[in-house]
This record gives structure tokens, sequence and C-alpha cells, in this order.
């Protein structure tokens, strides 16, 4: 180990900033936000550290550098463009027995500033020994992907409440228990919602009984987004990470399970062979079991899950059984399909307003309204509608919608095998079943439609419509 990692406090203590660049506003916010008191020399300064020594936040030292500047510093960073300067200032530091930086020469630095993830008062420092400053802060970005924001506040709370958890807890292996119930329980799920005074609430609670309380069960209505996993938000991918049990539905692509812990239980429940699906009645059976015995249960649903996703009836249904949940939100199909497609949902010159519908079932279709579906400049958007294609396109046309709207068909949004096909409606039914478009496609329908052959960026295109700007200048001139 060439390194001696350590933590400073630097609260109140004299700090040297040589160098009036940008480097040198990055260096002196840092030491800020450490309590350090900063001192920037150099002949001239960036309006960020201007705007710092006019509000008496920085002492600064206008000229060329000058050996007695290091009087009394704790830690020196150099910061100039000057190496033949730089290596001035770490030798007189050194000789002084300061504790040196100079950016990006680890040559000649006696300390070194590491990547950080701050959780505060948890810091992650992430060091390379200078061998490779950028893959550190790669590796930084991960873990923090990885640590959840609320840690910061339980920590806090923790660290108020250490003495009287010593006294109730004085056991070892009891006090372990307990920061476990901590971590795992409603304090933290409750700090993770901005609730802080429900939270310390249910900590003074468990502190007055003389032992540790039981880790309850948890449930996580989490949408996975449309497959791609890189479209899986920060909070979604903790969430997985801390899934005892995860039960999924069958669009959620593997690439996304892959991502979960490795020893969480995996329990499929969507469509299986044959035809057969698993009734909601048995998923809610599933979550109550499983958060009962102390899991932490992840229900992941493509996309969103209060979009077609079920997840209000499963959330009522935890809500009624006490059981903790919370919902991730995820990227829905339609906003993730139009995306990749180039097809923007709303447009100011040709679609004011966008409708989202279902269209899974017959009794789904014969519910809608289809004269206010039928008109003009609006984006209608169809989850789950390619075995209803005939009837989706036979009751818009029987309702005034134009033969000639253009439409776009998904399949496979978002991943590597997505396919999308355009054309118009009328033509809809039959290019769909000449291409064999197969579910899970998702069908985006208004003149706005138009604009994926000029703008489709993603996957095999298949459109009946131009792939060049021909359709899209025809849109912008006629509007």
């Amino acid at each position: 180990m060439q390194l001696y990692p350590l933590f400073a406090d630097l609260t109140d203590r004299p700090v040297l900033v040589v160098g009036g660049g940008d480097v040198a506003a990055r260096k002196s916010a840092m030491l800020l936000r450490a309590g350090a008191k900063v001192t920037v020399g150099a002949p001239v300064l960036v309006p960020e550290l201007r705007e710092l020594a006019q509000q008496g936040r920085i002492i600064y030292r206008a000229g060329a550098y000058q050996s007695d500047w290091q009087d009394g510093m704790w830690l020196v960073v150099a910061a100039t463009r000057s190496r033949p300067l730089n290596i001035r200032i770490a030798t007189e530091g050194h000789a002084q027995q300061r504790l040196v930086n100079v950016v990006d020469d680890p040559a000649l630095s006696s300390f070194q500033v590491p990547a950080v993830i701050d959780r505060s008062p948890l810091l992650v420092a992430i060091s390379s020994s200078g061998a490779a400053p950028v893959l550190a802060r790669r590796l930084r970005e991960r873990i923090e992907s990885l640590l959840d924001p609320a840690l910061g506040s339980l920590l806090q709370l923790a660290q108020r409440y250490r003495a009287r958890i010593r006294a109730r807890h004085t056991d070892l292996a009891s006090r372990r228990r307990f920061y476990d119930w901590l971590h795992d329980g409603p304090v933290h799920a409750l700090l993770r919602v901005s609730q802080p005074t429900h939270a310390e609430q249910q900590l003074v609670t468990a502190l007055s009984r003389r032992e540790a309380p039981n880790i309850q069960g948890s449930v996580a209505l989490v949408g996975a987004g449309p497959g791609d996993p890189g479209l899986l938000t920060l909070r979604a991918l903790r969430a997985l990470n801390e899934a005892d049990v995860i039960l999924h539905d069958e669009l959620v692509s593997p690439e996304v399970l892959d991502l979960a812990r490795r020893d969480a239980i995996q329990i499929a429940v969507g469509k299986r062979g044959g035809g057969i699906h698993t009734s909601q009645q048995s998923i809610h059976a599933l979550l109550l079991e499983h958060a009962q015995a102390g899991h932490r249960v992840v229900r992941l649903k493509g996309g969103d899950p209060f979009v077609f996703g079920r997840g209000g009836e499963e959330l009522a249904f935890l809500r009624e059984h006490g059981i903790a949940c919370e919902v991730v939100p995820g990227i829905t199909a339609a906003l993730a399909c139009a995306a990749y497609s180039g097809v923007p949902l709303t447009h100011r010159d040709h679609a004011q307003s966008v409708r989202l519908v279902t269209a899974h079932c017959q009794h789904s279709l014969n519910t809608l309204d289809w004269s206010e579906l039928a008109r003009e400049h609006q984006t209608l958007v169809f989850y789950m509608g390619v075995s209803k294609l005939d009837d989706i396109t036979r009751q818009l046309l029987a309702h005034g919608r134009a033969p000639d709207t253009p439409f776009a068909l998904i399949e496979n949004g978002s991943l590597p095998t997505q396919r999308t096909l355009a054309g118009t409606l009328a033509a809809l039914p039959v290019l769909a079943a000449q291409h064999a478009i197969q579910a899970p496609a998702l069908l985006i329908l208004g003149e706005v439609a138009a604009l994926a052959g000029a703008s489709h960026w993603h996957g095999e295109w298949l459109g009946a419509l131009p792939r060049h700007g021909a359709v899209a200048a025809n849109l912008a001139n006629a509007a």
C-alpha cells in the first residue's frame, strides 16, 4: 500500500491554494465545504473566485507566489499552469513539513485528493494513487448510483442518538441487531420518502423497548422501464440491489434482472407458457407472504407501475394490510418508444395533447370514446394493441379519423431488436401483418408520427413513409 488513507478535519484550519483558474476554483470550493479557512494566491482570479473573495469567504493574496504564503498553513494546493512554479511550491512546502498537493502531478505531491462520494457524515473516497484519476472518477459514479441519498440523514440521526442506543443496547450483539433494524426497517424507509419527523419518532419508540425490534418486511413497486437497462432510474437500481425477493413481469428484460442482487429470489409472475397468467390475487398473496416474512420485496414492472401496470391496485392492497411500501416510477413505454423512434408526442404545430389508451381486450375497446379519439391534432398511444389493430383502425375510420393519418408501430421498443413500422392509418393492419409485428409493440398515431421518417435513429426501420426530410418539410409547410 503506497498511500495511507486519511480523512482530515480542516474545520477552521488555514489552507493555501496557489492559482486563480478553474482548477483552483474547484479545489477551493471543495475545501470550503470541508470548513477550511481558504487563502487563494494568484495574479488574477476567475469570476467564481473573485465572487468568493468579495463575499469574504476566501482570503485573496494578489500577485506572484511568495514563500511566506505557506506560513501557518496546514495544507497547500498548487494549481498553477507552471510546472517550475509548482515544483518550487512543493519543494518549499515539503521543507516546512506541509502536506502538499500538486494538481495532476502525483510525483510532486505528498497527499492526493480522491474522488469523493458525499453522503455526509458518510464519505467514500476513491484513489488510483494518481495512476488513473479518470478511472477513479468513473468508479465513483458507479458507487454513487448504489448509495441511497437518505443514508446521510440516517447517519446524522444515528449520530444524535448514539449515546442512547449504546445505553439501551449494552450487549454488542443486541446493538448490531438494532443498527440492522435502523438501516433495513421503517426509519430508513421514512427518511427515503422525506418524512424525517416520523422517522425520528419510530427511532424513539424503538429505544423505549428492551429488545431490538424485528425487521419488518416492505415492498417497493418499481418501474423497470421499457427494457433497456440504461433507462433504469438510480432509485430502481438501488432497490434491485437491496431486494431479498423480486416479483417480476414477463416484459422485464433479462438485462434488467441481471442488475439485481445475485442472491435475491426471483419469481416470474407474468404470462407463462401455454397462455397461463398469474392472477392478480395470487400476486397480492405473494407480496403479502414475503413482506410478512420480513423480506424486502421488489414488485418489478415493465414501464411504470402506475401506467397500465396495476400498481394502484397493489399499493392499495399493501396499505390495507399495513405493509410499508414505496413507488419507484419508471419510464413508461409511450415515452421510451417515442424517443427511440424519433417521434415527439407533442408538437406545437401538430399535437397539443396526448392520450394513453389500453387496447389489451375487447372490453376495453368497447368503453372508449371513439369520437373523441378520432379528433385531429392529438397524439394517440395504444398499449397492448397488436392483436386489436383491425378493430382500432375500423373504429377510428368510422368516427372520422383521416385514412392518411400517420402511424408508427414500435416493436420491442428501446431493445436491440426494436423495429419501427410507419405508414398511414388505412394500411395499418395490412402493413403490420406483412411485417409480422409481434407483442410487445406500441402504436403511436397522429400527425407527429410522420416525423419518424426524418428522426428515426434506433433499431430497424420498416417505414412505408420516407426516411428523409420530405414528410417533415410538408408538415412544416402545412403549418
